[in-house]
């Protein structure tokens, strides 16, 4: 082993110099086995004729050479190796028939077809002994594997890893039955039901799914009967991924959520993506988000005259700002981009902004989103959804925004949190500014309201992944919890799509499918890492689920819907409602009443006025405000608050709401 090691060390020219003399030998050795194989006597060549035919087989490796047979790195040999090996050998067999014709001699035309075979096979033959010498040279105790799909990516996905060292594939899975008892890349094919025999005859320790192409439906029944082999599953990237180069096959991953769902986007309509976007000039508030990010990409490929990125938080806004030159740079697109630090609360700002860059399309994804966060901190909470959202619309028109799309959840509906209660709040202010005349010109508002996003920020996924590398537990906060789920470019794609559609005013609900019990995501996730779920009934399990109790405003089920009147568009994943509004006149003598309240940091009141209106929100339990909180830890009275008073408050808002257009 240690020549093979010292061979494989040599320099590339002294390795092409070896396999030139390796050639010449076998050209030659081929070619007077085949001359005694047809009889030829060699008593009657003369010293001549040895010299011809010396040159003739000299010359070989010069022909390869020109054909560039000597490029090719052994261990990445492919087909057309062979075709240039296979011309070489033509061109120096068509040589020595020259030979034959016009000298006679020294060798017999009969010779010609059997030295042709012989040279192909003992030229490639070489060849392929050195690549099995090196690979069993690299040979390391790799992490045995099966791969389940012996397509292409299969084919690929094996070849990689022989040469990677980390794993080494024992075999094949494939559904089809063609393949089946066949070897692939030198490996068996095996049925799916042969599975868990071959996983323990063979030791395997990994699962690999290769196929690319399958339709999520399908990989999710796979994923479905790997989960009870409690075996680790990782898969290579999607097609879509290896199609643009962002990914290589070698490149595994945990299994994607989305595949453990099951459920296939619907391709996006283009007439729908295009229309508030191309060579239009598009603003996205909270640019830096799980959402916002998304939407900006998806904008970005309909080809704005100009994008404009807004959010108040400055690591976010860079990355993906970053991340969208970088593309650009790379697609060779000459839009207009442009990254701009401020928060929506700011309305002069927001006003500024919109003027000066002429923003024709808005889409609104900037908000505090996450429950126990806004439930802690209630006035900040409002200040920025609600407020926030209020003096963004208000610039919006006045700036002559064509329009308005601004991104609702699920936990508007019937809410027992302040976000969601702040959510359904700005859908009521989106919904009267669609029914007032301000006289700037209309802006067309529209809601696009959903539910969870896989691999956001807040997200339950990245979470369990963390907490089973940890080894565990996993915590969810109770048995019977469920969540509807939808990736965030499916997502983007809809509120795209949905802000084209409809009328002034309209709440669009998008289809997220069948919701999803938390507590199954999280056993099949402990599953397809290889690990067992520790219970009642597995008590020498791996990982233990444990449940925490509901957290402060949290919902065991999440709805779409208010009330029961749904009408499909043209889009099969989105939907339109028809829901109570509220006329401006009673909403603005309400939003000064909250503002008033929020400035004072009056908490009780607060959450009274949400109450009150009609929001449908019904809080479970006592405030956990933390502010709130701290006042009240050492007397049960509210203080009272010093910070502003109503008389200056009252006429703030009212200024605010005239300089719109109210009266």
């Amino acid at each position: 082993m240690m020549g093979l090691e010292t061979l494989i060390r040599m320099p590339r020219r002294w390795k092409r110099a070896l396999l030139r003399v390796m050639d010449a030998l076998l050209i030659a050795s081929s070619l007077l086995v085949a001359s005694l194989l047809v009889g030829r006597d060699f008593s009657q060549v003369d010293e001549g004729g040895w010299w011809l035919l010396g040159v003739a087989v000299a010359s070989s490796p010069l022909i390869f050479q020109v054909l560039g047979v000597y490029r090719v790195v052994l261990r990445f040999m492919h087909l057309r190796f062979m075709a240039s090996l296979v011309s070489g050998v033509g061109l120096v067999s068509i040589g020595l028939l020259v030979m034959d014709m016009l000298v006679g001699w020294p060798v017999l035309w009969e010779a010609i077809p059997v030295f042709a075979m012989l040279a192909i096979i003992t030229v490639s033959g070489l060849r392929l002994l050195l690549l099995e010498l090196y690979l069993l040279s690299r040979h390391h105790p790799g992490k045995p594997v099966i791969i389940y799909g012996a397509g292409v990516a299969g084919g690929e996905l094996a070849r990689s890893l022989y040469h990677g060292g980390q794993y080494r594939p024992r075999a094949f899975v494939d559904d089809w039955r063609g393949l089946q008892g066949s070897l692939v890349e030198g490996l068996p094919v095996y049925c799916p039901a042969q599975l868990e025999n071959r996983i323990e005859r063979l030791g395997i320790e990994l699962v690999l799914l290769a196929i690319p192409s399958a339709p999520r439906c399908r990989r999710r029944q796979i994923l479905e009967r790997l989960e009870g082999l409690s075996i680790p599953v990782q898969t290579i990237p999607g097609l879509e991924d290896l199609v643009s180069g962002r990914s290589r096959i070698a490149d595994t991953c945990d299994v994607q959520v989305e595949d453990l769902l099951g459920r296939d986007p619907v391709p996006p309509f283009p007439e729908l993506m295009d229309a508030n976007i191309r060579d239009k000039v598009v603003m996205v508030t909270g640019a830096g988000g799980s959402i916002g990010a998304e939407l900006c990409r998806q904008i970005l490929a309909q080809e704005p005259r100009v994008l404009v990125l807004v959010d108040n938080a400055e690591h976010a806004l860079y990355a993906i700002e970053q991340e969208l030159q970088l593309w650009l740079r790379r697609s060779d697109k000459r839009i207009c981009l442009r990254g701009l630090l401020a928060s929506i609360q700011q309305g002069e700002r927001m006003r500024e902004i919109l003027s000066s860059f002429g923003v024709q399309t808005l889409y609104h994804a900037a908000a505090y989103k996450h429950v126990p966060l806004v439930e802690c901190n209630l006035v900040e909470g409002l200040r920025n959804n609600v407020f926030g959202t209020l003096a963004l619309a208000t610039a919006a028109v006045e700036s002559r925004v064509e329009t308005f799309v601004m991104v609702s959840t699920d936990k508007a509906v019937r809410p027992t949190n302040v976000m969601g209660a702040t959510k359904r709040l700005t859908e009521l202010i989106c919904q009267a500014f669609a029914g007032r005349d301000l006289g700037h010109g209309k802006t067309r508002f529209c809601m696009v309201r959903f539910g969870n996003v896989l691999g956001s920020s807040g997200s339950v996924v990245p979470l369990f992944r963390t907490q089973i590398e940890r080894g565990g537990p996993l915590e969810v906060t109770h048995p019977e919890i469920t969540r509807y789920f939808m990736t965030i470019p499916e997502a983007a794609q809809l509120v795209i799509q949905a802000g084209a559609m409809g009328s002034d005013g309209q709440v669009f609900v998008l289809d997220m499918g069948e919701p999803v019990r938390i507590a199954d995501l999280a056993a099949s996730m402990v599953r397809l890492s290889g690990f067992e779920v520790k219970d009642d009934d597995h008590p020498d399990g791996d990982i233990e689920i444990l449940f925490t109790g509901l957290r402060p405003g949290e919902k065991l089920y999440e709805e779409l819907l208010i009330g029961g009147e749904v009408q499909a568009t043209r889009h099969p994943r989105i939907m339109t409602s028809r829901e109570f509004s509220w006329a401006w006149s009673e909403l603005e003598a309400y939003l000064v009443e909250l503002h008033e309240a929020m400035s004072a940091s009056r908490h009780g009141r607060i959450q009274a006025l949400l109450v009150k209106a009609p929001l449908g929100y019904s809080p479970e339990g006592e405030m956990v405000d933390l502010v709130w909180e701290a006042q009240h830890a050492s007397s049960p009275l509210e203080p009272v608050m010093q910070a502003a008073s109503t008389s200056a408050v009252v006429p703030l808002v009212q200024e605010r709401f005239r300089s719109s257009g109210s009266t």
